[in-house]
């Protein structure tokens, strides 16, 4: 088998409008295609990052909720790479988000934050 990238990450959420709005306003993804499934009650949202890899938002009626920040089995976080920290968070910051204390990798001397979704998924972003 020869993995070549990662294709998309896949997130439900608990409020459609809330969401779509964070992931395309707040973080400037790309809407490549919006479906309502009506069968299922449900919206699917097609985001880009960069052309690179997409982000898939789902929303179901009565989805639980994510158990633990961010300790709880499966995807840990949701992580992004910027050029500029500083001014990644300043902008996050600049738009309402709450943005954790920068911090430096200590297996990479890289510096990094957390910051979360509208429900409560640890997105980092990561400096190049």
């Amino acid at each position: 088998m020869n993995l070549l990238n990662i294709h998309h990450v896949a997130i439900i959420c608990s409020n459609y409008e809330v969401s779509k709005r964070f992931y395309t306003e707040i973080l400037g993804l790309t809407i490549i295609n919006e479906t309502y499934r009506k069968e299922r009650e449900s919206y699917k949202l097609d985001l880009s990052v960069n052309d690179l890899v997409q982000i898939e938002l789902f929303s179901f009626p009565n989805s639980p909720r994510r158990l633990s920040y961010p300790e709880a089995q499966g995807l840990r976080h949701l992580a992004f790479s910027v050029n500029d920290i500083n001014e990644a968070a300043a902008e996050l910051k600049a738009k309402g988000v709450d943005v954790e204390p920068i911090r430096i990798d200590e297996s990479t001397g890289k510096r990094f934050t957390f910051f979360h979704d509208p429900d409560l998924l640890p997105i980092e972003l990561y400096e190049r």
